[in-house]
């Protein structure tokens, strides 16, 4: 392994060093669970009551075999304690919870730590693109701290960190090593308690009613589901088979990258859940669904689902309850991790659709076992390569569909043929929007608001944009007034805020982890700008008084560089502000920060000193959309702190590229220290639709 924690590349003819870190990876996991088992044994023996009466019998010799007994347990050098902290036994959590005072950790969780490690390298090596998401950082902190028992209850906190499970939810091809690293480590399902969900008819709108199918296909329900997109809604169809039986299928979507739903069960939370258990907030929504729509005991039903959806519609099918109320006769999961879980009927017809590079579907990037267990009768595997490789894209459901209709002819008629009883036509179609009555909506009260959707060129995003988990770091810079006027547009009414004899230019990163748009990293060279109609000296400093909405001032936005192509389009479409799309990475959330673009040559880094509490940024941003002025209000909570900017330095290549570079230049920036830092290493915040002024 190298020093960075990759894997090296595989050798001539040799194995693929990845492989072989999986290989061992579950090896050492084995191993954990061996001694966890070991570990319940051990407390089972020490407070059995055989023993508990051999100690008073013969308390010479009964106390000492308590003692070595616990002492296997308990001690350091033995078991290191209680794995599961929420044992049965009362005196069990008391000696669990005293090992975690005295500093120490179950053997079970560090030698699974182990095997973390060693997973993180192998998926490094084969997708070292997810070395600069935000979520591969989080974890990577947590499993190199300096001892391994800080490493454990770092990744213990991070794992109960609901949003920091967001971010670690992206890392597909490690979720699975997660959950059992969590369960050996924690010993609990987060949130505890029986997972809620609930369920209520609605209405499709008129262009979607138009497209939803009317004849039962494979096609047809998978393009039901497209259009359901992934707003918490799922459908259920009567079909008419071509016997004259009415049946009814199922269709659940899956969840939207990045975008949190605590208000439904579809967000990237719950596929934690729905991973590893067949009960959860997904699969209950489900069940009310069924019986909000009618359908009677002993219905046959076809269950059919996309990535999230696709794990919940298999954990149905091995629900003995629902399966004793209803009939599953088919059950179809594409783009989803099937494993092998078997039906509770095992008459039950299993179907999985995955494409290799699906880091969902297929996590480690190879296709399923062909040796796995299953009755080739009732199972049935389509594995393929896809022309698309690109994640997430190569996960999304229209790939899907465009493969099965072009590349996979055979399969599409194989599972048809397996859902002839469905093929006929539907008698009725009824939507219902799940609920999650377990947690608040994601960001409440701050982010529960009113939205609307607007218009883009890469579909309707709902406004204001939400950003619920984010960092950022602006650093401020006194400017000549002069060259922060010709960077402006060629219009009087834009003149640039002076603070005594200078102006002030703020270069901000934002690392954007989770938000309704999706993750990713901004860069952004603003410019204060005067009240449009009525400037007044210092007006700046007095509008610091005054919330966002009543400002005179504003941030001009000369350039603006983001990471995705949703982020561009919204930036330009609604913003006004001139973008582009580049790749970057930026790390906000210590004292040390850093920020790098190739594609832009600039680099920021540096360490912030000690600073002070401010209030929350809150900001109006000003931008171009023909001839008016765009103008949009920024509110943000967090802990906004000002340092001093000694610490931290701009850098640009020589050959960086413009527009950015350039106006870094003329304003003298760039290879400048920033007078002051405002940095906040999380915060939420939300971005309303921009407002066009008649100037």
């Amino acid at each position: 392994m190298r020093a960075d924690g990759t894997a090296p590349g595989p050798a001539p003819g040799g194995p693929d060093p990845a492989d072989v870190l999986r290989g061992c990876a579950r090896d050492v996991l084995e191993v954990a669970e061996g001694i966890r088992a070991v570990s319940e044994r051990t407390a089972t023996t020490l407070f059995a009551p055989e023993l508990t009466a051999a100690v008073r019998r013969r308390p010479r010799t009964g106390l000492a075999g308590r003692w070595a007994v616990l002492r296997a347990l308990a001690a350091r050098q033995g078991l290191g304690g209680l794995a599961d902290p929420a044992p049965r036994s009362g005196v069990a959590r008391v000696l669990g919870l005293a090992g975690r005072a005295r500093g120490g950790e179950s053997l079970a969780a560090l030698v699974a730590l182990t095997s973390l490690r060693l997973r993180v390298a192998a998926v490094l090596a084969d997708h070292p693109e997810l070395s600069r998401a935000p979520g591969m950082r989080l974890l990577t902190r947590a499993v190199t701290a300096d001892r391994d028992q800080d490493a454990v209850r770092a990744l213990r906190a991070l794992l109960r960190d609901r949003t920091a499970q967001r971010a670690l939810s992206g890392l597909a091809p490690l979720i699975s090593e997660l959950l059992a690293v969590r369960a050996l480590s924690d010993g609990r399902p987060e949130g505890g308690g029986a997972p809620e969900g609930g369920a209520e008819a609605v209405e499709l709108a008129d262009q979607r009613r138009r497209i939803i199918a009317t004849e039962g296909s494979v096609l047809g329900f998978l393009r039901n589901i497209e259009v359901l997109s992934t707003d918490g809604r799922i459908l259920v169809q009567n079909v008419r088979g071509p016997d004259g039986v009415v049946r009814y299928v199922v269709q659940a979507p899956g969840t939207a990258p990045g975008r949190p739903r605590d208000d439904a069960p579809q967000d990237l939370v719950g596929a934690w859940r729905d991973l590893c258990a067949t009960d959860s907030p997904y699969t209950r929504s489900l069940v009310r669904a069924l019986a909000v729509h009618g359908v009677p005991r002993g219905a046959e039903l076809a269950l059919i689902g996309h990535s999230e959806g696709g794990n919940a519609v298999l954990n149905l099918a091995q629900d003995e309850d629902f399966c004793r109320t209803y009939r599953v006769t088919h059950a179809l999961a594409v783009g989803s991790p099937a494993g092998d879980r078997e039906p509770a009927d095992p008459r039950t017809w299993i179907a999985t659709v995955t494409n290799q590079y699906d880091l969902v579907a297929a996590p480690d990037g190879l296709p399923a076992d062909p040796a796995a267990p299953g009755d080739p009768a009732t199972r049935y595997r389509v594995e393929y390569a896809g022309p698309t490789r690109e994640f997430p894209l190569c996960h999304r459901l229209h790939e899907y569909i465009e493969h099965l209709r072009t590349l996979l002819p055979d399969a599409r008629a194989d599972l048809d043929e397996a859902l002839t009883p469905y093929r006929g036509p539907v008698v009725r179609t009824q939507a219902y929007q799940l609920k999650d009555h377990a947690h608040p909506p994601a960001g409440h009260p701050f982010l529960t608001l009113a939205t609307a959707p607007v218009r883009t060129t890469v579909g309707p995003v709902d406004v204001p944009v939400r950003y619920y988990d984010s960092a950022a770091a602006h650093l401020c810079f006194p400017v000549d007034p002069a060259a922060a006027r010709s960077l402006l547009p060629d219009a009087d009414w834009l003149t640039p805020s002076r603070l005594g004899p200078r102006a002030l230019a703020v270069l901000s990163v934002h690392e954007h982890r989770c938000t309704t748009i999706g993750p990713y990293t901004e860069i952004a060279l603003s410019v204060l700008v005067d009240d449009l109609w009525r400037p007044r000296p210092y007006d700046a400093v007095t509008d610091l008084l005054r919330r966002v909405d009543l400002r005179r001032t504003g941030r001009y936005v000369l350039s603006l560089a983001v990471t995705t192509e949703a982020a561009r389009a919204v930036a330009r479409e609604v913003w006004g502000q001139p973008v582009l799309r580049m790749r970057a990475e930026a790390d906000l959330t210590g004292r040390g920060i850093r920020a790098r673009s190739e594609d832009l040559g600039l680099l920021v880094e540096g360490r912030l000193g000690p600073g002070v509490r401010c209030p929350d940024a809150d900001r109006a941003l000003y931008g171009r959309r023909g001839t008016g002025t765009v103008r949009t209000l920024v509110r943000a909570h967090g802990r906004l702190r000002l340092h001093p900017g000694a610490g931290v330095r701009v850098r640009l290549d020589t050959g960086a590229a413009e527009p950015l570079a350039g106006q870094l230049r003329r304003l003298g920036i760039d290879a400048a220290r920033p007078l002051f830092v405002l940095a906040c290493p999380q915060f939420m915040a939300h971005r309303g639709g921009g407002a066009v002024l008649a100037r």
